[in-house]
C-alpha cells in the first residue's frame, strides 16, 4: 500500500484539480519572502513542516498591531520587526523544509478550535468511510492533535454542538460529499493509495476547508 509522507505534494495534487483547489487554504512552501507576503494577505497562517505528523513543529503566526507573534504548543513569542520574527522561527523550527499555510479561524467549542478527521479505506475496487471524527484543542493550545492533549468528540456530537441539527447534518454531509471528490484525484495522482485521513476546518461562517490529507492517518 503506497504512503506519502510530504504533505506539499498531496496539497498539490488538489490545487491542480479546479473542484477541489477552492477548498484549500492559500499554501506555499516556506521562505522569508513567502513569509512576508502571506502575512501581508492573512491575519495570522501556520508553519508546518512538510513531512511529520502529530501537530510537531506547528507554529502559528500573526501580525499583531505592534511586531508579530509566533506561537508553538503553550508558548507565545513576541518580535518587534519583521527580521527578528524570521530569526525567531528559524531557532524554533528543525531544519527541514516547511510549508506556509493560511490561518483558518476555526467553529470552536468552549473557545477551544475543533477540526474533523475523516478516515477512508480501500476494500476491493471501492473506497469506504472507516471513521468520522472531531478533534477538540486542548486549553491553551491552536492544535487540535489528539497526541498534544486534543480530545477526540464523535464528528456529528462536535457539529451538533456547534450548529442546529439540520445544519450540521448538512455540514456533515458537504464533508462526506467532498471527501468523495478527492479521493479519485488523489488516486489519480498517487496510484496505489489504498487509505487516507481527510482533515477538515470549518470556519466561522460554516465554510469547510481541507487543512491537510494523510495517506497513513492515525
Amino acid at each position: 500500500m503506497r504512503q506519502l509522507a510530504s504533505k506539499w505534494l498531496k496539497t498539490k495534487a488538489l490545487l491542480h484539480h479546479p473542484y477541489t483547489a477552492v477548498f484549500i487554504p492559500e499554501t506555499c512552501l516556506y521562505s522569508e519572502e513567502q513569509l512576508r507576503m502571506m502575512l501581508g494577505r492573512h491575519t495570522f497562517v501556520f508553519i508546518k513542516p512538510v513531512k511529520g505528523g502529530g501537530g510537531s513543529g506547528v507554529m502559528r503566526v500573526a501580525k499583531e498591531r505592534r511586531g508579530y507573534t509566533c506561537t508553538r504548543m503553550e508558548k507565545t513569542y513576541r518580535f518587534d520587526h519583521f527580521k527578528a520574527l524570521v530569526d525567531g522561527i528559524n531557532r524554533l523550527r528543525i531544519q527541514r523544509p516547511y510549508l506556509i499555510q493560511q490561518g483558518i479561524q476555526l467553529a470552536s467549542i468552549q473557545g477551544r478550535p475543533v477540526d474533523y478527521r475523516v478516515k477512508v479505506a480501500k476494500k476491493g475496487d471501492k473506497w469506504v468511510f472507516r471513521a468520522v471524527v472531531a478533534r477538540h484543542a486542548r486549553p491553551g493550545l491552536v492544535i487540535t492533535n489528539l497526541c498534544k492533549g486534543g480530545t477526540q468528540l464523535k464528528g456529528t456530537e462536535a457539529l451538533r454542538m456547534i450548529y442546529s441539527q439540520r445544519l450540521a447534518t448538512r455540514k456533515r454531509r458537504e464533508i462526506a460529499d467532498l471527501t468523495r471528490r478527492c479521493i479519485p484525484v488523489l488516486e489519480r495522482r498517487f496510484p496505489g493509495i489504498g487509505q487516507l485521513g481527510f482533515d477538515y476546518g470549518l470556519d466561522q461562517t460554516g465554510r469547510v476547508w481541507i487543512l491537510e490529507v494523510n495517506t497513513r492517518p492515525q
